[in-house]
């Protein structure tokens, strides 16, 4: 079996930053041992599988229907809009997996499938809609970026005496203001004092080991740890981030976009802003637009570098 993978760098608009992620186009689903299999040997925070749906190709049925309509007789018409409205959705089945394990949601990965099929595949439907085990995820092509529809996880208050030995393991002695928890998402969001600086975030250097011995429960899947930006500098980031998620084989996620449903939700109201601009604070670095809507979603917006092309074959 042949598949074509590609690695592609999400949130990002230069090759080696924002977070990596590999991308398989697969004519027909695998076994499940087979997707962890290769999530495993790719070794990235994420690997997704891309299956099709009712599109004739991963570049869609689009431009078999032209030279269907420049050929057709009048009579024929209606059959090629009737093939015009099964296949104009550009429908994708789309799953990831870590190297331990499948995961319900994944940002950089879905945002860099997008791109594969875009900019390489020359898909030309205006919005990809992905079939995932957090229901039907759509992005859409805008200028330099692309543009994710995702779904928004406000996060509640959390006792920091419940979790003060997993706190100590993931800030140390670093003040914090608040702690939160989103239970759709596993996640725990610690705030830090404004009184801190940004490099008092980027020095953070948890131990997964630690991490894993102080929160066993299963309740937490992840831990975010972020803090005020400084929005009237430029380029104007309103907040940072760091995520550390070693109960799914990850102990730093470079840039995380599942992570930012709970932090938008967070920071949105606590900065009465609809629109934002995050930065995650990894050696890599990732930039990423929000937008809170009105029906309770959230857009994300970032670019992304294909960075490597090839063929798996196992």
């Amino acid at each position: 079996m042949e598949i074509p993978i590609f690695t592609v760098d999400a949130f990002t608009n230069l090759p080696f930053k924002g977070n990596p992620a590999a991308i398989c186009l697969i004519e027909n689903e695998l076994r499940d041992d087979l997707y962890q299999s290769i999530a495993a040997e790719m070794n990235l925070s994420e690997t997704a599988f891309i299956t099709r749906r009712n599109s004739m190709d991963f570049s869609s049925g689009i431009l078999l229907l032209r030279c269907m309509l420049k050929y057709s007789n009048n009579s024929d018409l209606h059959v090629c809009f009737w093939f015009l409205y099964f296949l104009k959705g550009a429908r994708f089945g789309l799953r990831w997996f870590t190297p331990t394990s499948e995961i319900p949601l994944c940002g950089h990965a879905t945002l860099a499938s997008a791109a594969v099929l875009f900019y390489l595949k020359k898909n030309v439907n205006p919005v990809l809609v992905f079939e995932t085990m957090s229901g039907e995820l759509c992005v859409r092509q805008h200028e330099e970026s692309l543009i994710m529809d995702f779904p928004l996880n406000k996060p509640n208050p959390q006792d920091q005496h419940e979790i003060k030995d997993l706190l100590k393991v993931a800030v140390g002695d670093v003040p914090i203001q608040e702690v939160c928890y989103s239970p759709t998402t596993r996640k725990l969001m610690i705030r830090l004092a404004d009184t801190c600086s940004r490099s008092e975030l980027t020095s953070l250097k948890p131990e997964a080991e630690a991490l894993l011995k102080n929160e066993s429960t299963g309740k937490i899947k992840g831990v975010i740890v972020t803090m005020k930006g400084a929005p009237t500098a430029q380029p104007g980031y309103d907040f940072y981030s760091r995520y550390f998620a070693p109960w799914v084989g990850i102990l730093e996620d470079p840039v995380c976009g599942s992570a930012h449903t709970v932090l938008a939700a967070y920071w949105s109201e606590k900065l009465n802003k609809k629109k934002m601009l995050a930065y995650q604070c990894s050696s890599r670095g990732g930039e990423l637009g929000l937008e809170v809507r009105d029906d309770g979603r959230l857009n994300i917006s970032g670019q992304a570098q294909i960075v490597l092309q090839g063929t798996l074959k196992i």
